[in-house]
């Protein structure tokens, strides 16, 4: 079976998700304060991330080293309604840009999963 990353079509469609996901996030008055001033290097860095975990290439950890998801964001403050927001942030980028690339449900299902997984895990306040 093809990864993730050969399914969407490659690169480009992990790009165009993190654009749509950070257009949503920098307009959003919760998660906003948590981000740099600029949002480039956060967009490159997860668009990496995510190419690499979905079966692209390792230029993730080539370049940043383990993920290390936990740590890198336990200077900031996850609560549930952190969580929350930018899981309806991510949700509206998957959607979006599944749509725009066709995606088979079982694809969107499987990235839908992941990111309810990953954001939960990310909670260190009540």
């Amino acid at each position: 079976m093809n990864s993730m990353f050969e399914r969407v079509g490659g690169e480009q469609f992990f790009v165009d998700l993190v654009d749509t996901f950070y257009l949503g996030v920098a307009g959003d008055p919760l998660l906003r304060p948590l981000y740099a001033e600029d949002l480039e290097e956060p967009a490159h860095h997860l668009a990496l991330f995510l190419m690499q975990y979905w079966g692209g290439p390792a230029t993730y950890n080539e370049q940043r080293g383990h993920p290390r998801l936990r740590m890198r964001h336990m200077p900031f403050v996850i609560g549930p309604a952190e969580r929350d927001a930018w899981l309806r942030h991510m949700d509206d980028a998957v959607a979006r840009t599944a749509e725009a690339a066709r995606l088979a449900a079982a694809d969107v299902d499987e990235l839908r999963a992941y990111f309810t997984m990953a954001a939960g895990q990310l909670v260190n306040a009540p």
